[in-house]
């Protein structure tokens, strides 16, 4: 027990500087996915164009996986665990919801592109995979609405959906990062043929956004590690608190 103990406490991170980092990265995920799309795949408008569907992986990027990466860890802040918990149930819900707002935005601007262009919908692998994830976190949030911000929800029903809504909200994230990596590879491999450097030799831009791939694999790991971690939960008093 006291070995366990030891080897733990060597690995102890401190959740504040952990979350610095973790920001850092969710930052630059955004910032390279948007530098993509401005340097090497012609920018961003709203006429239909490529260049409309440019929006899709900065919009899914942003939302589906940073913000909701955040809107997830936010129970984990040392701070909520004090106090009335109400003001961190809607900033929970709010980051969720800016997530699903720009998400539903990603998906406008990919139909709007295939529609104009006469390009089917919904036939790849990545697009199934990401519109299930879509509406299961479409779900996930109705539900979670339902149960823990709305005040009639009785105890007995938010302790049964408490650990079910904290396991899907796990698997939507990893779930996101599947979407988006396989989107990534989808895309380049659209796009790196006749006319420009083969995707097989490896041309920068290739280069650039494999790399994109696997720092978003990395943030949602670490988040889903994170929320998975003993310590960094918050302290279970599930008494007069989530009936407020």
């Amino acid at each position: 027990r006291c070995h366990h103990h030891h080897s733990t406490a060597m690995l102890d991170v401190p959740f504040l500087p952990f979350c610095a980092f973790l920001g850092t990265l969710g930052l630059l995920c955004v910032a390279m996915v948007g530098t993509w799309c401005q340097h090497w795949r012609g920018g961003f408008s709203l006429d239909g164009s490529s260049r409309t569907f440019n929006w899709h992986p900065v919009l899914m990027v942003t939302g589906l996986v940073v913000l909701y990466g955040a809107a997830a860890l936010v129970y984990r802040i040392p701070n909520t665990w004090s106090g009335p918990k109400l003001p961190w149930k809607v900033l929970h819900g709010s980051l969720a919801l800016a997530a699903f707002v720009l998400t539903v935005l990603g998906l406008a601007a990919v139909f709007r592109f295939h529609n104009s262009q006469g390009t089917p919908n919904m036939y790849s692998l990545h697009s199934w995979m990401g519109l299930g994830t879509v509406l299961l976190f479409s779900c996930q949030w109705a539900a979670g609405f339902g149960a823990f911000l709305l005040p009639w929800a009785p105890a007995w029903l938010r302790a049964l959906y408490k650990p079910i809504h904290v396991f899907f909200g796990s698997t939507i994230l990893l779930l996101s990062v599947a979407s988006c990596v396989s989107g990534i590879n989808e895309k380049l491999f659209f796009s790196l043929k006749n006319g420009t450097a083969q995707y097989k030799l490896l041309p920068a831009e290739a280069v650039f956004a494999n790399t994109l791939g696997l720092l978003i694999l990395v943030f949602g790991v670490l988040v889903v590690g994170a929320l998975a971690r003993p310590s960094w939960k918050r302290p279970d008093s599930d008494c007069p608190d989530s009936r407020q």
